[in-house]
């Protein structure tokens, strides 16, 4: 089902070719379900280097994107909206992760930042504190 919607795997080219897809895709979806640091992908999923060089290229170029598409076209579903599911755990950063440089990173294109900036701030407006029934008024100056 995601292979047709996959890059074409790197074969009969210069170079090492490239790991299967499916044991990647599975090792990327495991590390998104457990939540778990790239580093503790477990070794039936290949290098973690590996998932997570091929998650972060598929992320820039908008294979990712195109999955997705192409899954919501074979659905049963006729909603134009996906809605996900994510759970209320709390995940605290270590203390190393305070004071990262903010810069955007290079190999993301600015269309792609614009857009995924874009979906953020959408999703903060909508989920702004639901109006509770109070009023404000606004004093204005009698002069």
């Amino acid at each position: 089902m995601l292979e047709p919607l996959l890059p074409v795997e790197r074969t009969g080219r210069l170079g090492r070719p490239w790991a299967p897809h499916r044991r990647v895709v599975n090792g990327i979806l495991w590390r998104t379900r457990a939540g778990a640091p790239w580093r503790d992908l477990p070794e039936a999923y290949g290098s973690w280097k590996t998932a997570y060089g091929r998650h972060r290229t598929w992320s820039a170029d908008g294979t990712w994107d195109r999955v997705l598409r192409g899954l919501q076209r074979g659905s049963d579903g006729d909603d134009a909206e996906w809605l996900v599911s994510v759970d209320s755990t709390v995940i605290r950063a270590h203390h190393h992760a305070a004071g990262a440089p903010t810069t955007a990173p290079i190999d993301v294109t600015a269309d792609r930042l614009a857009v995924a900036f874009a979906v953020v701030a959408e999703e903060v407006a909508s989920t702004a504190e639901p109006h509770t029934g109070g009023t404000t008024e606004l004093q204005g100056s009698g002069a």
